[in-house]
C-alpha cells in the first residue's frame, strides 16, 4: 500500500514540477488563424494596430487569409459591445468585445486559445498547459461574421454601459496586453484566465465576478453583466428583464445576406438601441 501511495506522490511531484517550469512559447507551428499575432501601441490619442485579421470564409475550413494595419482615434471611441456566441446549448458561449468609433471603424478583440496546427481543439486541454493565450484582433466581418454567416451560431450583441473613462481604459488595457504577449507569452486557463475573466477584470468588476458561478458557464455572462448594471441603458418598458433583452439582442441575418463593407451597420440595425443617459 505504501508503495502505491509513494508512487502516486512521485507522479504528482513530477507533474507539479513540470507544470511550474513549463514555459509558454510563441514559436510553435500554429494553426493558420493564430499564426500571425497582432501588435498594438499608443501614440498620443492614436492607437496603431498591426495585423488586424480579416479572413474571408467560404466555409469553416475554406477561407482566404488576410490582415491589414489600422489606426484608431481614442477621442472617437464611442461604444463597446459585448458579443456572445452559442454553438450548442445555452450554458457555454464564446464571449468577446467589439470597440466602435465615431468614424465608423470597429475593432473586435477575442481572448482565445492559441491552437497548434497538429492539435484539434479540446475543452479539457484548456484546464492544463496545452494552449497559449491569444488575442484575436480582427475586423467584425471576420470575428463576428464567421459565427453569424458561416457557422450559423446564435450570436447576441449588447452595448456595455460604462463611462467614457472606463471605455478608454478598457480599450487601452487590451492594447497593452496585445503588445506585451508578443514578448511575454502566457498560458490560457479555462478556469482562471479565459475569455470571460479577461473581459470582466478589465471592465472593473474584479471582486464581484470571481464569486459568481456564471464565470465558468460562459453562456450566462451577459445575464451576469445585466445584473451588474453593465448593459445598456435600455428602455425598461420594452425590456423589463434580461430575458426580454436577450431575445431582442440576437443578430438575425436575412436569407441570402452577404458579408460586405456595411456588415457592422447591418447587424446592429434591428438590435435594441440604448436609451437614457449613459454611465458617467
Amino acid at each position: 500500500v505504501w508503495l502505491a501511495r509513494a508512487g502516486r506522490v512521485a507522479v504528482l511531484g513530477v507533474y507539479a514540477a513540470w507544470y511550474v517550469t513549463d514555459p509558454p512559447r510563441n514559436d510553435r507551428d500554429w494553426a493558420e488563424e493564430y499564426a500571425i499575432p497582432a501588435d498594438a501601441w499608443r501614440d498620443g490619442d492614436v492607437v496603431h494596430v498591426r495585423h488586424v485579421r480579416n479572413f474571408r470564409y467560404r466555409s469553416e475550413s475554406d477561407y482566404i487569409p488576410a490582415w491589414y494595419d489600422a489606426t484608431y482615434d481614442l477621442k472617437q471611441l464611442e461604444r463597446v459591445d459585448l458579443v456572445t456566441s452559442y454553438w450548442a446549448g445555452d450554458a457555454i458561449a464564446h464571449v468577446f468585445l467589439s470597440f466602435g468609433f465615431a468614424d465608423g471603424k470597429h475593432l473586435a478583440i477575442s481572448i482565445e486559445t492559441r491552437r497548434q496546427a497538429r492539435f484539434p481543439y479540446s475543452t479539457l486541454a484548456g484546464f492544463f498547459h496545452h494552449y497559449e493565450l491569444f488575442f484575436v484582433t480582427a475586423d467584425e466581418r471576420d470575428l463576428i461574421g464567421v459565427r453569424t454567416d458561416t457557422r450559423g451560431e446564435r450570436v447576441y450583441l449588447y452595448r456595455l454601459n460604462i463611462t467614457p473613462a472606463v471605455r478608454e481604459r478598457l480599450f487601452l488595457s487590451y492594447v497593452g496586453a496585445i503588445h506585451d504577449i508578443i514578448a511575454h507569452p502566457v498560458w490560457y486557463n479555462t478556469l482562471t484566465d479565459n475569455c470571460t475573466t479577461g473581459i470582466l477584470a478589465r471592465a472593473g468588476a474584479r471582486l464581484r465576478y470571481r464569486l459568481d458561478w456564471r464565470v465558468i458557464l460562459s453562456g450566462h455572462t451577459a445575464a451576469m453583466a445585466y445584473d451588474m448594471d453593465l448593459l445598456g441603458p435600455y428602455d425598461p418598458a420594452r425590456y423589463p428583464d434580461f430575458n426580454a433583452l436577450h431575445a431582442a439582442s440576437r443578430i438575425i441575418r436575412p436569407p441570402g445576406a452577404v458579408i460586405d463593407a456595411d456588415y457592422s451597420n447591418e447587424i446592429r440595425a434591428t438590435l435594441p438601441p440604448p436609451e437614457g443617459p449613459p454611465a458617467r
